[in-house]
């Protein structure tokens, strides 16, 4: 129930973090809009005129050389003078803008004005769509019925490259496309003919399109910078996080570490008095002094003996878990028998499971070979479950110890018992360090909660795995399975080929 109660807190703080977070960026996204010139956020405006720059500083000389061509191909019908007069104020108008957007890119952007750097850009445009628009003067100098095909292509042609070229920043792309079409669409419906409507109203539905498709270029840039600025928060609360998540492991690592060296510090502490206290109770309870005058005194002895034989196991277990949780508890692996271990295991435990009238059933599996380990860590594995399927099975109950080979080749030991069985809800608490059941706490003797964890990390260690199994009212099952690999007849044997002829060199 604690464990519970600590994961319901640590979501709903969770929630709240992620509640406050989502506040706080709707509040940040609100004040970027009011201060924003064009109903997106201010720093959107920023990165949509930088690219408008970059663009318009990309495409000069595309832009000067289609301007060129188009001269080139009018003085075909006007006089050059005038097609050349026309360019060089076209590519006049083109250096404003260029100028403007250069100036821009050299700025302070800590000093950015989106409506001044706004009104900037439109007014240069202006400037250059007013340029390009004085190619309805060619009429002065030349036939009208030629013309008319000539400026409707050039139009088409300024309208689409300008488009393109400024479609980051919708009211320059206006600015620099209206002047022209208004102009050469109003020429060509005062030359009259049907020749000249149509061509006139393809010219303004040209404007139409283009315009149109500016502005979709436009929300598609906007939705890129959009996406590419939500992907950089992103990036930031997760390095943010990370960051977080670093320092709270290392916070996390110092307080074990300070865990581990005090309860052995402690551990070894205690363990000298209570040397003492356990050897001079036995020498009481034992009566090497002679008979206690008060028959009491002695089952007084007995109850100092028991209790701190009791503390001692604790202390140790203590001291166990601390040494493996620091990385100093060291296996002293040798060739050992698990069945043998099992007997001698089961021999000790007898006169317990006894004594509350619980009975102990041992299965051997046959031909077992013998097992690469730690003896002394796999025997209290042993003892440890033993002990918590005694402790936790009521009178007459039944307790099963099976010693047997695994599905994969291993090695297995089973303690089965008839008891009150776990909750699983408190299968994850009663696996951890000193955490118990609640039914456990009930309806067995007080213990410390390190048996279980102890066992995991000696499986652990020996590259083995730890089940349990339990169901309420029906008993638990664990099972601590060694692996194939430790098993002796798991592993080749090892033969050393000789030749047939050996020399030996008689030199000293």
């Amino acid at each position: 129930m604690p464990s519970q109660l600590a994961r319901d807190a640590d979501f709903s703080a969770f929630e709240g973090r992620d509640g406050k977070r989502t506040a706080h960026k709707t509040v940040l996204d609100a004040r970027q809009r009011l201060t924003s010139s064009s109903g997106t956020r201010s720093d959107y405006d920023f990165q949509l005129m930088h690219d408008y720059a970059d663009s318009r500083l990309g495409a000069t000389l595309p832009m000067a050389a289609i301007v060129g061509i188009l001269a080139t191909l009018s003085s075909f019908w006007v006089p050059l003078v005038f097609s050349a007069l026309w360019a060089g104020m076209v590519i006049a108008g083109l250096l404003v803008v260029v100028l403007t957007a250069r100036r821009f890119k050299h700025s302070d952007p800590n000093k950015f004005s989106a409506t001044k750097w706004k009104t900037s850009f439109v007014a240069a445009e202006t400037a250059f769509g007013i340029a390009l628009s004085l190619l309805a003067l060619f009429t002065l100098v030349g036939n009208p019925a030629d013309l008319a095909p000539v400026m409707f292509a050039m139009v088409l042609v300024s309208v689409a490259a300008n488009a393109v070229a400024a479609h980051t920043l919708p009211p320059a792309t206006l600015a620099s496309t209206l002047p022209v079409t208004v102009t050469v669409a109003g020429t060509l419906i005062a030359f009259g003919g049907t020749l000249n409507y149509t061509l006139a109203a393809v010219a303004i539905c040209g404007e139409v399109f283009f315009l149109f498709l500016a502005r979709q270029l436009h929300a598609s840039e906007l939705e890129t910078i959009s996406h590419q600025a939500e992907k950089d928060t992103l990036i930031g609360e997760l390095e943010e996080a990370r960051e977080m998540s670093d320092e709270a492991r290392r916070h996390a690592e110092q307080a074990n570490i300070a865990k581990s060296q005090f309860l052995a510090t402690m551990s070894h502490e205690l363990r000298t008095p209570l040397n003492a206290i356990i050897g001079f109770s036995e020498v009481l309870k034992s009566e090497l002094l002679g008979p206690h005058q008060v028959p009491q005194y002695k089952e007084y002895a007995g109850d100092i003996h028991s209790s701190g034989q009791h503390l001692l196991n604790l202390i140790n277990e203590l001291l166990d878990l601390s040494r493996i949780e620091a990385g100093k508890y060291e296996l002293n692996e040798e060739v050992v028998s698990l069945a043998d271990i099992a007997e001698d295991c089961r021999r000790m435990m007898e006169l317990r499971a006894k004594s509350k009238g619980i009975e102990l059933v041992f299965s051997i599996g046959d031909n077992l070979p013998k097992l690469w380990g730690d003896e002394r860590a796999i025997r209290q594995v042993l003892l440890n479950l033993l002990s918590n399927a005694i402790k936790f099975t009521p009178q007459n109950g039944r307790v099963t110890l099976v010693v047997q080979r695994s599905a994969d080749g291993g090695q297995l030991i089973s303690v089965k018992d008839n008891g009150p069985g776990i909750p699983e809800n408190e299968i994850e608490t009663v696996l951890s360090s000193f955490g118990q059941g609640s039914l456990a706490q009930k309806t067995a003797e007080q213990g410390a909660g390190l048996g279980l964890p102890i066992v995991q990390k000696i499986m652990d260690l020996h590259q083995g795995r730890f089940d349990l199994f339990s169901k309420l009212r029906f008993g638990t099952e664990v099972i601590a399975t060694f692996p194939r690999a430790r098993v002796m007849d798991a592993v080749a044997p090892v033969v050393q080929r000789r030749n047939r002829l050996e020399i030996y060199s008689e030199a000293g």
